[in-house]
Order: structure tokens, then C-alpha cells, then sequence
């Protein structure tokens, strides 16, 4: 029964990646590579520099994510090391799949050397993506309640009431999250799921730094969208939560598939090509440059760590250690003491 339940989630990306790709196949059909280089020649360099400070603010906010949870456990590390441990985290984990497992591998290996225990890094990991999920929902709130609209994108043909209820329900979570931060409220306990209140002056930064990450995020598919059809920031904005989260639901590594066949499928006004032109960018500057960094950082860490631990390995230990240790100044000195004199003698 173990065994079944380990490949379950990786059956579920499978067929998710394969309905995925059967769905953009639909949408895409008849469109050729040349129509998407096309599309992406056509993005102004401008755009193209947009896109990439966008990048940026969201690394810069996904850094800041680690730095509110070590707060909030009491620890104070260096801005530097924060956002190196981060950025290789995310960028491994949003290209790799599984993010909670890939993000407590890196972040222990990392973050263990400064003196975290395994249960703090569970938290940390936790924690994180926590804040990414409030950012999720406060941002999707808001847009339901402000372009009701956007639900119509979507399969199903629903009601634009539909878009309102579900818009404020999750404000008002947002808003019981808030207020129980606010009055201390004791943990609130669903089934095996248990929010925990932290401190105000916590939560006040996860509220802002998860929407900052999202908006980075968007911002570089909307800098890359062509002008055709294109819906605005709040829509673009609205659309890129659900196809981002639909391909983290998925385990799919990268969400690949499932995030272009969201995104294609609410943007029907829009140029296929050029869309698929913008998330191109998308996983350019998000996914991929990420990745072959983080996989340098890697590298240099662990080739640090073998040798810190061959160093440990080779350092005579205790009172031998110590003994050995002194022996060796002593010959040093005499060695110096000798040189001295042979040099004394030499002297005209």
C-alpha cells in the first residue's frame, strides 16, 4: 500500500501532462514553428527588458519568503545568503516538480550548515509556500471581484455571481487570517490541516511579498504578450494564477503542458503564435536561466562541502591533536631558529 501511494502522485502528473498536451495539441493545431519565432521576433527589446526586471522582483520577493519564515523561527542570516539558498530552491523546484520535497532537500542541505534542524526546515518549507498560497489567494480575490468576467475565460459557462461569491470567500479568508494574527486567535485546526497565527508584523510581510512575487511573475508573460488581444495586466494577472497553479497541482516538472493549455485556452482572443511566443519568455527567464544558475551554485556548494568534510576527515582529533599540533610549531621554530644561525655565520 506504501509503494502504491509513492507512485500515485507521479501517475497524476503523467496523465495531467498527457491531457495537457492531447489539449494544446487542439489548440495549436495548424500552427508552425516559424508562425512563434515569428512571435517572439515581434516582442520589442524593450518588452524583452521589462520581462527581465520582472524576473528579478519575483527572485527578490521569493528571497524575501525564506527571510519572513526565519523570522518568524528567530533566526537572522545575511541577505546574501538568503537569496543564493532561494533562488537555487525555487529554481530547482519549479523546473523539477514536487516542490515541497525538492524545496526541504535544498533547503536543509543549505541551511543546515548555519545551524537549522530538520523540524525548522519542514516549518520554513511550509511556511513558504503557505505565503504562496495567501498571495494566491488575496490576488485571485481580488480579481474575481474586480473583472468577474474572467471566469467566462474558463470552461464551464458559469455566472459572473459565481465569479463575486467565489472572489469574496476568499478575501474573507485572507481577512480571518488577518484578524486572527491581529487577536492572537488560537490555531485554527481543519481536519489534519492547522493554521497557525504568527505574529502581525509577519503576516503583514507575507501579504506583501507574496502578491509582489505573483505580479513579478505575471508581468513577465504580460510584457512578452503581444498588443492584439490582449485582455490588461488584471486579466493576464488572473489567468496566470490559475494556469500556475494548475501546473503545481499537477507535479508535472515545470507545470509543462498544463500551464500552456490553461493559459491558451483564456486567452481567445489573442494570437496563438504570440502566446505561445510570451510563455516562451516565461520559461526562459523564470524556469530555465534559473535552472542552469542554480545548477553552478550547486556545484560550488557541494564541491565546498567535500572538502570542508575531507579537511574534518584528515584534522587529528583531541588530545592527540593537540599534541601533534605542538610538535609541529615546535619544529617550525627550530627550523627558523637554525636558518637564523646558519645565516649569522654566513654574514661577512
Amino acid at each position: 500500500m506504501k509503494r502504491l501511494s509513492h507512485l500515485i502522485w507521479p501517475l497524476i502528473a503523467l496523465l495531467a501532462m498527457g491531457f495537457s498536451f492531447w489539449l494544446l495539441s487542439k489548440e495549436l493545431k495548424g500552427l508552425s514553428m516559424d508562425d512563434v519565432m515569428a512571435g517572439l521576433r515581434a516582442i520589442p527589446m524593450r518588452n524583452i527588458g521589462y520581462a527581465a526586471l520582472a524576473t528579478l522582483v519575483a527572485y527578490f520577493a521569493l528571497a524575501w519568503y525564506d527571510r519572513i519564515g526565519l523570522m518568524h523561527l528567530g533566526h537572522a542570516f545575511s541577505w546574501t545568503f538568503i537569496s543564493i539558498v532561494s533562488f537555487t530552491t525555487y529554481a530547482l523546484s519549479h523546473n523539477i516538480g514536487a516542490s515541497m520535497f525538492t524545496g526541504g532537500v535544498v533547503r536543509y542541505r543549505a541551511y543546515s550548515t548555519k545551524g537549522l534542524n530538520i523540524g525548522e526546515v519542514a516549518f520554513l518549507v511550509a511556511f513558504c509556500s503557505f505565503t504562496f498560497a495567501l498571495g494566491t489567494i488575496l490576488l485571485g480575490g481580488l480579481v474575481l471581484m474586480f473583472e468577474p468576467q474572467i471566469i467566462q475565460r474558463l470552461p464551464g459557462d458559469l455566472p459572473l455571481w459565481t465569479a463575486r461569491v467565489a472572489g469574496g470567500a476568499m478575501l474573507a479568508f485572507v481577512a480571518l487570517y488577518f484578524i486572527g494574527s491581529t487577536m492572537n486567535f488560537k490555531p485554527l485546526t481543519l481536519g489534519k490541516f492547522k493554521l497557525v497565527y504568527p505574529r502581525i508584523n509577519v503576516t503583514l510581510r507575507q501579504m506583501v511579498a507574496a502578491p509582489i512575487e505573483l505580479i513579478g511573475a505575471a508581468g513577465i508573460i504580460y510584457f512578452a504578450m503581444p498588443e492584439t488581444g490582449n485582455p490588461g495586466f488584471f486579466i493576464v494577472l488572473g489567468v496566470f494564477l490559475a494556469s500556475f497553479s494548475a501546473g503545481l497541482l499537477s507535479h508535472a516538472p515545470g507545470g509543462i503542458g498544463v500551464l500552456e493549455a490553461t493559459f491558451i485556452t483564456a486567452m481567445p482572443d489573442a494570437p496563438k503564435a504570440e502566446v505561445i511566443a510570451a510563455l516562451l519568455v516565461f520559461r526562459l527567464f523564470y524556469l530555465i536561466v534559473p535552472l542552469v544558475f542554480s545548477l553552478v551554485v550547486v556545484a560550488i556548494f557541494e564541491r565546498a562541502q567535500i572538502i570542508r568534510a575531507r579537511d574534518a576527515l584528515h584534522a587529528p582529533k583531541g588530545l592527540a591533536g593537540l599534541t601533534q599540533g605542538l610538535k609541529q610549531e615546535a619544529e617550525k621554530l627550530e627550523q627558523d631558529a637554525r636558518a637564523l644561525r646558519e645565516n649569522k655565520n654566513a654574514a661577512p
